[in-house]
């Protein structure tokens, strides 16, 4: 078989096991979906999913690492776009993955993918907060958490602001939480 074919092969069961994944989180939950089911659903063998995956939460960290390089690229040249066009950009791309980002941080997602998003999010912050504030660490991981809650709102109410408005709205609230920590306390 050659390269090409295998290649092809391959990101074929990826996409089957990664659509059938997200179809059981909304229908079931993740912490209660097997491996098991995910196979029978895509229809490809419990061998073809152990040659690409360790388990159900590899699967979830290899959607999860490509959502976010998805969602780095889309932020690239970050010093040359003022800030708003940043967030403008991260809540268009949140909206092109809404199904997967809906199921893994909707009701019966997974803790565990919300957690490492949170955390990718606060480090990313703080490499942005280093300068701004001196509290730089709790301020990060305070955003990382509202702009998860804030995801996990806006798909679950069907995004009913736009991406630019949900973007002016969190990047607004953001701002209030950085003033408060750069205050001199009393």
């Amino acid at each position: 078989m050659s390269q090409r074919t295998d290649n092809v092969r391959v990101r074929r069961t990826r996409k089957l096991l990664r659509d059938a994944l997200i179809e059981l989180i909304e229908e079931r939950g993740f912490e209660r979906l097997t491996v098991g089911e995910v196979t029978e659903r895509a229809m490809v063998s419990r061998a073809a999913f152990y040659r690409n995956y360790r388990d159900k939460y590899h699967l979830v960290e290899q959607i999860f690492d490509e959502a976010m390089e998805a969602l780095l690229c889309t932020m690239a040249d970050e010093d040359e776009q003022p800030p708003i066009k940043r967030w403008v950009a991260f809540f268009e791309h949140v909206a092109e993955y809404r199904r997967l980002y809906g199921a893994l941080l909707g009701k019966k997602g997974s803790s565990w993918f919300a957690a490492k998003m949170q955390s990718s999010l606060s480090n990313n912050i703080a490499h942005h907060l280093d300068s701004i504030t001196t509290s730089g660490s709790l301020v990060a991981t305070l955003l990382g958490g509202m702009f998860v809650q804030a995801i996990a709102w806006w798909l679950e109410n069907e995004r009913p602001l736009s991406p630019y408005e949900i973007a002016t709205e969190t990047a607004r609230l953001a701002s209030a939480v950085i003033t408060e920590a750069n205050r001199p306390s009393s």
